[in-house]
């Protein structure tokens, strides 16, 4: 067992960041007059810069742009592709209902602008990460056609080295909102065809502005938070209330037989308190007991002051 990693599991195989529903605005206009979404998402990238990961991709589940002007796609780009070259992470843009799909290839992708879907499929060390557009023109409800289930099920047919992880702009969950039909992921009985039986080991997605998580077709479903503004999920049955506050954004562990999925709070608090790399080294260099009395002693008191007190 490796003694700077002495829990029952082992070190997962790859880690990703999950964003989602960043609405940058049109000439970086407040949202409803409160929300600077450019700078939530500044926060959420220091953050993610200064956390010492090494993220196989950052994917970005759709909404990228509020009104699909070109100069959003410009500066969300701007802000994201430097912080995915500094990690070595792969860079993978999603389709979201607010989003234009001519404006989205050529701002995000530096193609020819086009109104087909954006589906494509990456590789990501041999885990099959598979892209898919829900979004439907004019509408916030989400829809995938024929053709894409067809497309899909030939992706699937042959399984990925490290299975496959699906990711769309509207989650294929309930959502127990009042206007959820208005919003939801239509027709999802043939998606679940296509999926069910597959190597899929999970589906990440947005659109509903709070973090929430599901199953479907027996396949975990992880939805994130908007870094822009966030929906109350308290009163989502009674009403709708948005909130410019409790941004977040998502990091997955990719373990050998399981995902495992965490929202992390953007912003900065204030420390209550901190193990260091090298206090936690020399934890764990020492007896068992030693270890539990010192892990007793810290997060009570606080009592560790440094690397001299062991």
């Amino acid at each position: 067992m490796n003694p700077l990693w002495p829990s029952q599991y082992p070190r997962p195989e790859q880690l990703i960041v999950h964003l989602s529903d960043t609405h940058f605005t049109a000439g970086r206009a407040p949202m409803f007059g409160i929300v600077d979404s450019d700078e939530i998402l500044a926060q959420a990238l220091r953050q993610l810069s200064g956390a010492g990961l090494s993220p196989s991709a950052i994917v970005i589940t759709g909404d990228i742009a509020d009104t699909g002007a070109d100069d959003a796609y410009a500066r969300v780009r701007a802000a994201i592709e430097p912080v995915a070259a500094e990690l070595g992470a792969e860079l993978v843009w999603v389709m979201g209902n607010h989003d234009n799909r001519a404006a989205f290839r050529s701002g995000l992708l530096d193609v020819e602008g086009s109104d087909e879907p954006y589906d494509r499929v990456i590789d990501l060390d041999g885990l099959r990460l598979v892209v898919l557009d829900s979004t439907v023109p004019g509408f916030h409800y989400g829809a995938l056609a024929d053709e894409q289930l067809k497309w899909l099920a030939s992706v699937l047919a042959e399984p990925a080295p490290r299975g496959t992880l699906l990711a769309l702009h509207h989650p294929p969950i309930p959502s127990p909102q009042i206007f959820d039909e208005l919003i939801e992921l239509r027709d999802q009985a043939k998606l679940e065809e296509v999926v069910r039986g597959t190597d899929v080991r999970g589906i990440l997605a947005g659109h509903l502005h709070y973090s929430t998580h599901s199953t479907f077709a027996g396949v975990p479903v992880s939805v994130a938070s908007a870094t822009c503004y966030t929906n109350d999920p308290l009163l989502s049955q009674t009403g709708l209330r948005a909130q410019a506050g409790g941004h977040a954004f998502d990091i997955v562990h990719v373990y050998g037989d399981r995902m495992l999925h965490t929202t992390i709070p953007i912003g900065e608090w204030p420390t209550v308190y901190e193990v260091t790399a090298e206090q936690a080294a020399q934890i764990f260099a020492l007896p068992e007991e030693q270890q539990q009395e010192l892990a007793r002693r810290y997060v009570t008191v606080g009592e560790l002051s440094g690397p001299a007190e062991l």
